[in-house]
Formats: C-alpha cells, structure tokens, sequence
C-alpha cells in the first residue's frame, strides 16, 4: 500500500506541473487582449515590410501639399524633387496626373483645377484633369 502511494505521488509530481502549464497556456491565449490579429494589423505589418518606392512616398506628400495649400505649390515641388533627383523623372506624368485628379477632387471644378496649371511633366497635370472629369 505504501508503495502504491508513493508510486501515484511519483506520477502525480511529474504529470500535475505538465498539465498546469498546458492549462495556464491555453487559458491565457483565449482572453480578449491576446486575440488574433485582425486584417487592418496583418496589411500594417505587411506595409512596415515592404517599403514604399520613393515615387510613391513624393506623390503621397505632394497631394497632401495640394491639399493643404494649391496645386501651384505641389507642381512646384514635383519639378523640384526631379531635379534634385533625376531617377524620379519617369515617374513624373504619373505624379503631375495624380495631382491633376486630386486637384479636380479638392476644387470640384475641372476649370478651377486647371488653373493652377505649371509646365511640369508636359501636359501630365491637365491630363490628370480631364481624366477626373
């Protein structure tokens, strides 16, 4: 009898810390602060890995230039970052066009939009006009 308590005693003491440890896990991973992560969380982790293209960071700023003072002032610094940095200038259609439709956006008037017209990037900016039109 004595041996058969000491034997239960022996498993008890190594099986009891298992479950304990197993059952304190799985109780801490089902409370509401340690819930799964939702998509917005997963697409920011995504974003923070993959780094933005340098052409996309200067149309972000440029429209938030625009949006804040006019599009004069975000045309003219789209002509100045592509001189400072000339591997910008395949981009610049693209980002004068994105200006030109966010100007449309913020005056509601394409003939208010247009002008504020620079010589940037050709005819990129009255053409991003027209397309929000």
């Amino acid at each position: 009898m004595n041996q058969a308590l000491r034997h239960i005693g022996r498993s008890l003491a190594i099986a009891l810390p298992a479950v304990l440890v197993l059952s304190g896990t799985l109780a801490v991973t089902h409370v509401p602060w340690a819930g799964t992560p939702t998509e917005t969380q997963m697409l920011t982790a995504s974003a923070e890995q993959q780094r933005q293209a340098p052409e996309d960071l200067l149309r972000d700023r440029l429209v938030t230039t625009l949006r804040a003072e006019d599009p004069g002032a975000a045309l003219t610094e789209l002509q100045r970052a592509v001189d400072r940095d000339p591997a910008l200038a395949p981009h610049c259609q693209d980002i004068a066009r994105a200006l030109g439709e966010a100007a449309v956006e913020k005056y509601g008037s394409p003939q208010r939009a247009q002008q504020h017209a620079r010589p940037v990037c050709d005819t990129a900016y009255a053409s991003g006009v027209a397309a929000a039109d």
